[in-house]
């Protein structure tokens, strides 16, 4: 553009600005929807009606019972940054309310029609205020704040050519109420669609709250988190979906900070990750969490909708919600029934119990659940594998010694007593409750898998030096993070420093991954370093070869089994983590009940 063609600079008009905040803010009527309910929350506010025209196009009204906007304020609550939420720079910097720029009725207002209607305690009389003409009037209604906004983009048709049909629309809004209402289970919320009342949700407990928003399928395939440690800095709490509950699909998948409903990738990822040896596939977790943390440890100031939220220090959100997850889905429901602690499995041989065992053996009855552990991967899989070939993995004979009982009686078993085989793959198993049918492959690959990982837990990974280094051109955040976190790698068996500008070297790689690719290893530690707990990238390539090793080493379907045998595994999986699925996210046992069957036989008919 020439110089004297170029347009001059000049301030933009308060309108402007004002529908440019608009584009930001709001989006669509559940934008709309979800900044007045924040406000009536910060309000205080007990009980939340919404009621919905046309989806929210026509008319949105935001009914609340909470303290009230004085008549004085009415006026300037709908300019541009007024707010009483915050006052300084360190308010900011420690957000505790849900709203806090003062922009979401000015924005609304530059493109609907909007009244506001507000009394407080000490007033005669509620007052109404106009956004376009600016009067204030006289009006009644008890305390609290009513916000009615009308003909939604009246002022821009463009933008509301891209609105959806009005079922959209409205599923939207409700979706919004509904985030709303599983963070706040002491406020009640009703919502109205054309004049028809369409969900409601009574004050409760927070159990009870996720019941009546998510459904009694939702908790009947949950459970709830444990419950945190009061000096910890960063607690979750909340309800996970079982793993049979998953879903092709991530829409039930909600995550809170601090009450405030978020999209968080690093949250995402750390759920997703407690997850990775139990799900089947590309199936989706359900989950309800609630993450509480200091204020000033995050920062909601992110994104126009705050729907997005930055953490100062990422890594200890993600082990926390990562932890909290796995240890609730390390409990199975296969050992769920009250029985006694079991003793603690001790997985090595050492020079003394070698006598002792083979003694044992030798006392066994023919067929008893015994194997030795496979030592072929021994040759080719390093140090995982000789962990693998030290452990008697597959052995429950060891786990009890003689003169030692560790069974409970067996109405106490929850898998129950051992029936028979099935095609040479199911076990077959008569508990309190039915039939129990056993995937005995499957069952099995856990419980060596789980092994496996206990004896290999908490050991430094050694380093492999290699002959000839390997290098890769780095970016400049892989080099920045190669250089801030050189001791993690360390921990990690990584030995990984610069050779050049731009080009990175990697010196050493884990003993346990002899087969991987280095720099494709490098790279994925960096990333996850950088975002978020970079151990994960190194577990996860040692789980998959403990898994591999696993799966040789379980025994075969086909294989015959005694009555002994099978209830040696029954009871193991009652011992073990997790036994609910296999390696790969498989159901490893079902049951069917006494009614069911009686269903299928047409009894009591």
């Amino acid at each position: 553009m020439a110089p004297d063609h170029r347009p001059p600079i000049r301030e933009l008009s308060d309108e402007l600005i004002s529908q440019i905040a608009a584009g930001e803010v709001v989006e669509r009527p559940a934008s709309v929807v979800r900044e007045l309910v924040d406000n009536a929350l910060d309000a205080g506010a007990t009980q939340v009606s919404v009621r919905l025209q046309a989806g929210g196009v026509r008319a949105i009204v935001v009914e609340d019972d909470g303290c009230g906007i004085p008549a004085a304020q009415l006026t300037l609550a709908l300019r541009r940054h007024a707010t009483s939420k915050i006052a300084s720079l360190s308010d900011l910097e420690s957000v505790a309310t849900m709203g806090f720029r003062g922009e979401a009725l000015a924005a609304i207002a530059s493109v609907a029609e909007l009244t506001l209607t507000s009394r407080t305690l000490e007033a005669a009389q509620a007052s109404r205020v106009d956004a376009r003409s600016g009067e204030l009037q006289p009006a009644a209604r008890g305390v609290g704040t009513t916000v009615e906004v009308r003909e939604l983009f009246f002022a821009t048709p463009a933008r509301r050519k891209f609105l959806k049909t009005d079922a959209t629309e409205f599923a939207h809004c409700l979706e919004a109420v509904r985030r709303h209402a599983l963070a706040r289970p002491e406020v009640a919320f009703t919502v109205w669609h054309d004049g028809k009342l369409v969900a409601q949700w009574r004050r409760a407990d927070s159990a009870q709250r996720v019941a009546d928003v998510l459904g009694a399928g939702f908790v009947g395939h949950s459970r709830a988190l444990p419950q945190p440690l009061a000096s910890t800095v960063v607690t979750v709490r909340g309800h996970i979906g079982l793993p049979d509950a998953a879903r092709s699909r991530s829409d039930m998948q909600y995550a809170y900070v601090n009450g405030r409903y978020v999209r968080d990738r690093l949250v995402a990822h750390a759920a997703r990750a407690a997850y990775e040896d139990v799900l089947h596939g590309a199936r989706q977790p359900s989950y309800v969490l609630f993450i509480e943390i200091d204020p000033a440890r995050v920062d909601v100031n992110v994104h126009p909708t705050k729907i997005e939220v930055r953490f100062r220090d990422g890594r200890e959100v993600h082990q926390a919600v990562h932890r909290t997850v796995e240890a609730a889905l390390g409990v199975s429901r296969a050992g769920s029934a009250a029985q006694p602690a079991a003793p603690p499995t001790r997985l090595a041989n050492t020079p003394s119990d070698l006598p002792a065992q083979a003694a044992h053996r030798a006392a066994l009855p023919p067929g008893s659940w015994y194997a030795p552990p496979t030592r072929q991967a021994a040759l080719v899989l390093g140090e995982a594998a000789a962990l693998y070939a030290t452990a008697d993995v597959t052995s429950t004979a060891a786990l009890n010694p003689p003169g030692r009982t560790t069974d409970p009686p067996p109405d106490d078993w929850p898998l129950g007593r051992a029936l028979g085989q099935l095609a040479g793959t199911y076990v077959l198993a008569e508990n309190q409750h039915g039939l129990v049918i056993v995937d005995m492959h499957a069952a099995h690959e856990r419980i060596v898998y789980e092994r496996l990982k206990a004896a290999d837990r908490g050991k430094r990974l050694a380093m492999q030096p290699l002959l000839i280094p390997v290098t890769f051109a780095a970016t400049a955040a892989e080099v920045a993070t190669a250089d801030a976190a050189t001791d993690a790698l360390v921990e990690l068996g990584l030995d990984i420093g610069p050779l050049a500008p731009g080009i990175l070297a990697v010196r050493a790689c884990p003993a346990a991954l002899p087969d991987a690719d280095p720099v494709a290893l490098a790279r994925a530690v960096l990333a996850d370093l950088a975002d978020h707990d970079g151990s994960r990238t190194v577990q996860r390539a040692r789980d998959d070869i403990l898994a591999t090793m696993a799966c040789h080493g379980s025994v075969r379907a086909n294989r015959q089994l005694t009555l002994p045998e099978m209830n040696a595994l029954l009871r193991d999986m009652e011992r073990t983590d997790r036994a609910d699925q296999c390696n790969h996210g498989r159901p490893t046992w079902r049951q069917i009940t006494l009614r069911e069957l009686d269903a299928l036989f047409l009894r009591g008919r």
